[in-house]
């Protein structure tokens, strides 16, 4: 094909993807030479004559597969950030091709052969840390994928991953119909109790949806919580809450729940045909916490003292509804509204009040000029660079010297055809086997558009943690594209994330960059400290729901019947079996729990969040103790994890930082659930 870009030397800044160009006809003819491609040089590789050595075998597997590694890094990521018809077309056409290609290569006898012989000569190979990392990592991705079966398992871990592909592309695509098919419009009599924020960004989604003069609440988080939360008609939230907690599984042809069923079957019979007794015990084989009992431990460890806690916040909440005239009990679209409303009262903190002191621009720079401090890279905006959507903004990053270390892209804002949450993911990974090659980041968040945008503390915090990934992807400093940035363990990759979130709170971050909108005064010190002190109001809920998801999470992994399971019965039955306070519900609900069911990456693992959050809130107190948030030693060892990507153990690169193994309690502190000892009288 002619014209096509994904067959041209890009001429755009850094190798930036031509996004002005390319168009949702140029990825298939790309993704079918690009596997051609790839299959030929494994097979010359599988051929070769040649006694296998890490340079011939292990290095030559780097080189193969970048074409379709660039042609399919552009496709997922407009996929997921402003997909269409077309586009939906082509990842459903090519989920399972892709999937077939995949398992030929590790399903390669020949390429395995020599693999598997230098995996078992490795300690006489004079191999540094990192390859002989690279050449384990391998090995074991081929075992696991199936590489040592028998010839009809190995069919089998064929043809399961084939049709898991398939199911994982529908029910994403399931959960973005009904998100995009969902909205409640509302009259300005509806708006009693919503702050002008709330308003603003509501009649911002009604003007983009063709319907001015009115008001919508649309299904992305941003939309729904802030209504949740003021919203004073108690029947308009209770219809937003169950269309929010619905999507997914509603009735017809766009219900997950058959889906589910088969998904965790299919991942069952994989782990039995490897010799695991169930999926969370493969995954977790391959994991930090190594095991089913070390991850419902940790859950459990933090599950108690957070439904104790949400007990208590439990009885001042009916307190309050009582007060506000709700005679009925406390159900869960009440739980936010009241929430807010004793927050207000005891740390004298509206949100209206607080939310005009945090503009995207603004938060976005504080998270840019924490970078510089901490790292030493700075962020410089290339305004007239192709973009696949207006609001997508390209920056070019360099280190202190002036030198070129990558690009990020931002892309911020909510839209159709976006899917919810928050995400970093890459154009292009930084490696340097044969000369090296930069960076290409993007974030995307889901922001409720306004004039300016106004984000809530959560909102900022997600914007850093986001960016802590972004990072992670743009300060890798590694020679093998396998080991690049985020590739590491599940359970690892929150650890970056998680800890810059810190930064973002720290009171030296909010006097200088929470500014107001309209007046440019910067955040009152008494605002600033009652936001502070009422961080930990409410965590007793937002530890709940999400344990709750992460316990549910590992409960249909380790079920040793998947194929009978019914999964709403199988989803009340686990719920009660914890013991889930009714007036709170879980964070994900099955039939839209992207993270488990839309793809592998987190299934068995929504509990890495919690597990990365010990490391991060061990790791920040080091900051903390020195009295310098920007102490240079320990900012040179943060940089050094982040720049490892996967070369190192996950566990030998935090106790390099922090001198030792992590330790549980700074979480239950940062949470709030660590119980207070009453002071003698």
């Amino acid at each position: 094909m002619t014209g096509n870009p994904f067959f041209e030397t890009r001429t755009t800044p850094f190798g930036l993807p031509p996004f002005d160009r390319i168009r949702p006809e140029h990825f298939p003819p790309a993704f079918d030479r690009g596997m051609e491609e790839e299959l030929a040089l494994v097979q010359a590789i599988a051929d070769s004559a040649e006694p296998p050595t890490f340079a011939n075998t292990v290095e030559a597997a780097e080189r193969c597969g970048r074409r379709l590694a660039t042609a399919t890094g552009v496709f997922y990521n407009l996929y997921s950030s402003c997909t269409n018809d077309a586009l939906d077309a082509i990842a459903r056409d090519y989920a399972p091709r892709f999937a077939q290609h995949y398992t030929s290569i590790v399903h390669n006898p020949a390429f395995f052969a020599r693999v598997d012989a230098l995996f078992r000569q490795r300690h006489e190979l004079g191999l540094d840390t990192a390859q002989m990392r690279l050449l384990e990592r391998n090995h074991l991705e081929f075992v696991r994928a199936g590489a040592a079966l028998a010839s009809e398992a190995k069919a089998r871990m064929a043809a399961i991953a084939e049709r898991l592909a398939t199911l994982h592309t529908e029910f994403g695509q399931n959960v973005l119909h009904d998100e995009k098919a969902w909205q409640l419009v509302l009259e300005e009599g509806d708006l009693d109790g919503l702050p002008g924020f709330a308003r603003d960004a509501a009649a911002e989604a009604a003007r983009e949806r063709g319907l001015d003069g009115k008001y919508v609440i649309t299904l992305a988080r941003s939309s729904v919580e802030p209504f949740l939360t003021f919203s004073a008609r108690r029947d308009l939230r209770r219809k937003a809450y169950e269309a929010w907690t619905e999507r997914g599984g509603l009735p017809g042809d766009h219900d997950n729940t058959p889906l589910i069923k088969e998904i965790v079957a299919l991942r069952a019979e994989q782990a039995r045909l490897l010799g695991f007794p169930s999926y969370a015990a493969f995954k977790l084989a391959d994991s930090m916490a190594k095991d089913v009992d070390s991850v419902e431990r940790l859950l459990l460890q933090v599950w108690e003292p957070a439904k104790r806690k949400a007990a208590t916040e439990k009885a001042v909440l009916e307190e309050q509804a009582r007060a506000g005239g709700l005679n009925e009990p406390l159900a869960r679209w009440d739980w936010r509204f009241y929430a807010e409303k004793v927050r207000q009262a005891r740390y004298d903190l509206d949100e209206a009040e607080v939310k005009p002191y945090f503009v995207l621009d603004r938060m976005v720079q504080a998270a840019f000029d924490t970078a510089t401090k901490l790292f030493g890279i700075t962020f410089h905006a290339i305004p007239d660079a192709p973009v696949y959507h207006p609001d997508v903004k390209v920056y070019e990053v360099r280190d202190t010297g002036g030198a070129h270390v990558g690009l990020f892209l931002h892309d911020n804002l909510a839209r159709s055809g976006k899917r919810s949450g928050a995400w970093m993911s890459s154009y292009r990974d930084q490696e340097a086997l044969d000369g090296p090659v930069s960076p290409i980041i993007v974030n995307n968040n889901n922001f409720a558009k306004g004039q300016p945008t106004l984000l809530s503390f959560d909102d900022a915090e997600t914007l850093f943690h986001e960016f802590g990934h972004g990072l992670h992807g743009l300060l890798s400093r590694v020679r093998y594209r396998s080991q690049s940035g985020t590739s590491v363990r599940r359970d690892f990759v929150e650890f970056p994330s998680q800890v810059y979130e810190h930064w973002m709170s720290a009171p030296e971050t909010l006097r200088k960059y929470a500014v107001h909108h309209e007046t440019g005064e910067p955040i009152p010190e008494s605002l600033l400290n009652r936001l502070l002190a009422a961080r930990n109001f409410n965590q007793g809920f937002a530890t709940v729901e999400y344990t709750a998801a992460a316990l549910l999470d590992m409960a249909f992994h380790t079920e040793p019947e998947p194929d009978a399971i019914d999964v709403p019965a199988f989803e009340r039955a686990v719920l009660d079996r914890i013991g889930l306070p009714a007036e709170i519900g879980v964070r994900h609900r099955p039939p839209h729990f992207q993270h488990l069911f839309a793809g592998s990456g987190y299934a068995a693992g929504y509990y890495a969040y919690l597990w990365a959050e010990v490391l991060d809130a061990d790791g920040f107190e080091a900051f903390s103790e020195s009295g310098d948030l920007f102490d240079p030693k320990l900012s040179a060892g943060l940089k050094a994890i982040y720049s490892a990507g996967d070369t190192r153990d996950p566990m030998e690169l935090y106790v390099a930082f922090r001198g030792r193994e992590p330790r549980i309690e700074p979480l239950l502190k940062h949470r709030g659930l660590v119980e207070e000892t009453p002071k003698a009288a």
